[in-house]
């Protein structure tokens, strides 16, 4: 699944940092306004351990993890939605992404320009979210215009969507992001067709200095806000993360060790954008491959099978599955079948997190 979480944020708070830190790019991170033009996408591995101990068993040829594409947006400023800072520009590569990542600034460097001349991330927050809000504005004002012309034409489902679109334009004018008005299932398809980015679900990623975490009023004061509004907000210090991104693997877990870390912080934000996104990982597994796949919670069996390939959806006849935790018990599929652990499923059947799976079909 080609997911993209698009980094968003002010100008000077880290974004290209972070970028080069998930995808080792190297693009250049300069230190004033609008340094980044385009969108830099990278395609990024998702850290998972399943996936090697698997491999521990099968002893695959290949080992492939499951990715996801991060896209750097250049920084957005007061008035982006009326295309101040070629805010237009970046305001539709928001829309391409399937969900936002927001940095936030909460670290003092003199060095370093901030736009407003402050650090004051409760500011930048409803900045970035008021733009966003009033370009979606924008678009619904748009299609209540089209809509009012096709109900005059006669069209019998524009009433509805009318009624839609103007409860959503109301929401956005209080400067509130359209995920939050509580649209049923039949609503969010009506308008779907809008790329809304105010819909698209949200994160914060708190970017401080070096070991500032804990006494942080800044971190606070973003913690606080991802309560109110039920987002995860992760907290990294994006500089050591680029520098930690380019150390080998033993040189990198020494590093880790010596600042009392396990892993990179950024292992967290790409946990947390999957559960942002509500995914999952299953695997397939063999001599040739062992791999990690992603897919959406609540997906059926032909479902994830055509993540794969088109064919294995129309043309699916069973699933074989073994759960994860049996898997690595019973060591492999062998040992799952002797064990009564190795089970059939049919089209109805919900894959699970973890689940190891080979799909059978017949095109």
């Amino acid at each position: 699944m080609a997911l993209q979480c698009g980094i968003v944020g002010l100008p000077n708070v880290g974004k290209s940092t972070l970028f080069n830190a998930l995808t080792r790019a190297k693009i250049a991170a300069e230190n004033f306004p609008f340094s980044t033009i385009k969108p830099n996408v990278g395609v990024v591995p998702v850290p998972d351990l399943r996936l090697y101990k698997i491999a521990d068993i099968v002893q695959p040829g290949e080992i492939v993890p499951a990715t996801m594409e991060f896209v750097d947006i250049a920084g957005l400023v007061a008035g982006a939605s009326r295309g101040e800072g070629l805010g237009n520009q970046f305001l539709q590569h928001i829309r391409d992404t399937d969900a936002i990542v927001h940095i936030v600034r909460c670290f003092e460097d003199p060095d370093i320009a901030h736009v407003t001349g402050k650090i004051d991330p409760v500011s930048d927050i409803d900045t970035i979210n008021l733009e966003l809000a009033l370009a979606d504005e924008d678009t619904v004002d748009r299609a209540i215009e089209r809509t009012e012309r096709k109900g005059k034409a006669g069209d019998p489902k524009a009433a509805q969507l009318l009624a839609t679109l103007q409860k959503l334009r109301d929401h956005l004018d209080e400067g509130l992001p359209a995920r939050t008005l509580g649209l049923n299932e039949e609503e969010l398809k009506s308008i779907r067709e809008y790329q809304l980015i105010t819909l698209k679900p949200m994160m914060y990623v708190a970017n401080i200095e070096e070991a500032s975490e804990h006494d942080n009023e800044h971190v606070q004061q973003v913690q606080k806000r991802g309560a109110e509004e039920n987002a995860d907000v992760v907290v990294i210090c994006a500089e050591i993360e680029a520098e930690i991104s380019q150390l080998d693997d033993e040189d990198r877990d020494e590093f880790l060790a010596d600042i009392g870390e396990t892993e990179p912080g950024l292992n967290r934000v790409i946990r947390a954008a999957y559960h942002l996104l509500d995914l999952g990982t299953y695997f397939t597994s063999g001599e040739r491959q062992a791999r990690a796949w992603t897919f959406r919670h609540g997906m059926t069996a032909p479902q994830v099978a055509g993540k794969i390939h088109t064919d294995f959806e129309k043309g699916f006849i069973r699933a074989e599955v073994i759960a994860y935790d049996d898997f690595i018990q019973y060591n492999g599929e062998l040992g799952s079948k002797d064990a009564g652990k190795w089970r059939l499923e049919g089209k109805e059947y919900i894959v699970q997190e973890g689940d190891v799976v080979l799909f059978r079909f017949n095109v």
